[in-house]
């Protein structure tokens, strides 16, 4: 549990998908954070979102005090990440949505994490499978690189050249820059500890961004895929 200072009076249940790692977390509008934000351990499990998620939400909201009709909305990370995780993910935020007539937020799930690195510049990266990573760059808070998919040997060239330019060296945090920490320090990108909890998209992040985007209707929401899924169904 914490508390955020000056934030918008608003009650918002937070959930985010995008990883192996199942974050929920209810804001109140009294500023008072109640989050399950998983081990970094988790991002290397295999998902269990279909599991874990909904039972999250009920305990989250339970330990919050609140009930359904309380919430000012619903937000939900909309990726770049895991096919499979953010339509389990996003699935789950329309349904609670419709059934308690709730607006949605939809929270780029790479801001979310980069939300979470205390570093002045911000590399947030999420794996996305086939040899590549989904990344951002963020500096003092606010977005330099929209969200983008690569090669890990095409991120280490954008950032040195952003470098040559003169940008402040950035901390890469997040499933990808764990699972690709030997090729981006060996190129002098710094990758936050192993076990830090910035690694995991914090709900509590979510949460914090929805009060900056606007609320629309449920089916107006859609994933932020970047590229097609690994596997297509067969006609």
């Amino acid at each position: 549990m914490s508390r955020e200072p000056h934030q918008p009076r608003m009650t918002v249940l937070g959930l985010d998908t995008s990883t192996a790692a199942t974050s929920v977390c209810v804001q109140r509008e009294d500023g008072e954070h109640f989050e399950v934000r998983p081990e970094t351990a988790a991002l290397l499990e295999r998902p269990a979102h279909a599991r874990e998620l909904l039972p999250r939400v009920v305990e989250r909201m339970r330990a919050a005090g609140v009930g359904f009709a309380d919430l000012d909305s619903v937000a939900v990370g909309v990726g770049p990440g895991g096919y499979t995780g953010l339509r389990i993910g996003l699935a789950t935020a329309r349904s609670l949505a419709h059934a308690h007539d709730l607006p949605l937020r939809p929270i780029g799930s790479l801001a979310a994490l980069a939300a979470g690195i205390d570093a002045r510049v911000a590399l947030p990266v999420i794996d996305a499978r086939r040899d590549e990573v989904f990344a951002a760059l963020h500096v003092e808070g606010e977005e330099r690189w929209p969200p983008f998919v690569t090669g890990v040997a095409g991120l280490i060239e954008r950032v040195a050249g952003a470098r040559r330019e003169g940008l402040e060296p950035p901390l890469a945090a997040g499933d990808g820059s764990l699972r690709c920490r030997e090729a981006l320090e060996s190129a002098s990108i710094a990758v936050a500890p192993p076990g830090a909890r910035c690694h995991v998209v914090s709900a509590a992040s979510i949460c914090r961004l929805a009060t900056r985007v606007p609320a629309v209707a449920p089916e107006a929401v859609q994933p932020r895929y970047l590229r097609a899924p690994d596997a297509t169904p067969q006609r």
